[in-house]
């Protein structure tokens, strides 16, 4: 029985977790979340070591320090572009373990305890699928692997046999609870999850990582049955409740459902990946040229995207707002709901560089301004102002809500090439007479841009 000390102090901890997720909600109380959260996940292991006094206490402790130093080294480290494959790795890890874990308590359940049975069953094969998955989204991500889609003839049998294989493993689990048999449902739920994600686009990769995050929260919750452990009950419903609510809002953004992206592919219609360079002629420019549009517009619009993570040109395009707000420029920034590599990319890319939060605003309420904007800039974006989204129904982002920088009096797009997007499909608004393109690094183009404003 778990003390009635440890039980409050439990609660405690799950009062946090409740608290910073809310607090994640805003930059303004993003980074205050994270503590809190932290905080209770230290106060739950320390209440855990308290409480239980396990026997084997050494290995535990040193498996703790080298996952600490592990998880300090390697956050300290990661680029900001590389951030959703850092995610996608602590998300597989949660997974992997959640099915660890029920494969060790297997010996614990007795065949008459059909709820922990049929709990551990469901821990088993939804964490190694959650696992299995976000290794392969981590290899697409960081480019390991090929970003298109991957299908062979045949997979969508094997895909189906081997969920009928899963189902059928876990009731024999269920009904005859031995390691072995949790073993073999543990391999093919790996398979299943490699199978998940090979067939999903490089685009489409952020919603498959919040929709495993989710996977990961139930095995966790699962788990939390399977062990007696009321706080890892509550904690993983929350990431499994927040896991789906995030899926299906990326969704909605993409204007996709989340079958359309897992399965598109398969049936010939999901993200593509990035496709060849153009040759058509467009309206290219210098900075100077640029710097001119700029520095004698009333009003504009920055649009950013993942190059600017790439070239992690935040602060100098922080600079440069700052120089066209002191010549009376009223400027803004767009934020898409999916532009970068995960939720909320572009809104801690740029309170990073201490981007005024009443600045960063989201779609729906920016989309009615672009009519009456002098200039928007484009940084390294380019799929989220496709508007072969609204025009071209053969298009793979066809239905994606994008912001409306077609509309805009001008347009100047930051690239480095003339390669389209991850959707693998060429923006008209490149070659519109309004557009001009200024080529190069994001950041050196800035840079340029800026000292060039600065003469104007």
């Amino acid at each position: 029985m778990i003390p009635t000390w440890a039980q409050i102090g439990y609660l405690v901890s799950a009062v946090c977790f409740i608290v910073a997720l809310k607090a994640l909600s805003s930059p303004r109380s993003a980074r205050t979340g994270n503590l809190i959260g932290a905080a209770g996940a230290v106060l739950a292991v320390l209440i855990t070591f308290a409480a239980y006094k396990p026997d084997h206490l050494a290995p535990i402790l040193i498996a703790l320090i080298i996952g600490t130093i592990g998880g300090v080294v390697g956050s300290r480290r990661v680029q900001m572009t590389q951030m959703p494959q850092l995610v996608a790795l602590f998300n597989g890890v949660g997974g992997g373990a959640a099915a660890l874990v029920a494969l060790l308590e297997l010996d614990e359940v007795s065949s008459d305890a059909t709820v922990a049975a049929i709990a551990s069953a469901f821990t088993i094969l939804v964490g190694a699928v959650s696992f299995s998955g976000s290794v392969v989204t981590f290899t697409k991500l960081q480019e390991l692997m090929t970003t298109r889609p991957v299908t062979f003839p045949g997979l969508p049998v094997l895909f189906i046999a081997s969920i009928l294989g899963g189902v059928a493993l876990a009731v024999w689990l269920v009904s005859d609870p031995r390691v072995w048999v949790g073993v073999l449902l543990c391999l093919v739920g790996l398979a299943i999850g490699v199978m998940l994600v090979l067939p999903v686009g490089g685009a489409d990769v952020p919603i498959v990582i919040s929709l495993l995050n989710a996977f990961t929260g139930l095995t966790v919750a699962a788990s939390g049955y399977v062990l007696g452990n009321t706080l890892l009950l509550v904690a993983g419903t929350l990431v499994g409740a927040a896991g789906t609510l995030l899926t299906k809002l990326m969704a909605d953004a993409m204007g996709r459902s989340v079958f359309n992206i897992l399965f598109g592919a398969i049936r010939g219609g999901s993200t593509l990946g990035a496709g060849t360079a153009s040759e058509r002629p467009v309206i290219s420019g210098g900075p100077e040229d640029v710097a001119i549009l700029l520095g004698y517009a009333n009003k504009v619009i920055i649009v950013p995207g993942y190059g600017l993570a790439v070239a992690q040109a935040q602060h100098i395009l922080r600079d440069l707002v700052e120089e066209l707000q002191s010549r009376g420029v009223k400027v803004d920034y767009a934020i898409h709901p999916v532009a970068g590599r995960m939720p909320g990319h572009m809104n801690v890319l740029l309170a990073e560089a201490q981007v005024p939060y009443d600045q960063l605003r989201e779609m729906d309420d920016i989309n009615g301004d672009f009519k009456s904007t002098d200039v928007v800039l484009i940084v390294g974006a380019n799929d989220v102002v496709n508007p072969a989204a609204r025009n071209t129904p053969s298009a793979p982002i066809y239905g994606m809500p994008i912001l409306n920088a077609d509309e805009a009096q001008r347009v100047i797009f930051l690239k480095r090439s003339m390669r389209p997007g991850f959707a693998g499909i060429e923006n008209e608004l490149l070659y519109d007479p309004r557009t001009t393109l200024l080529f190069g690094d994001a950041r050196d183009s800035l840079t340029k841009l800026l000292a060039a404003l600065k003469t104007v």
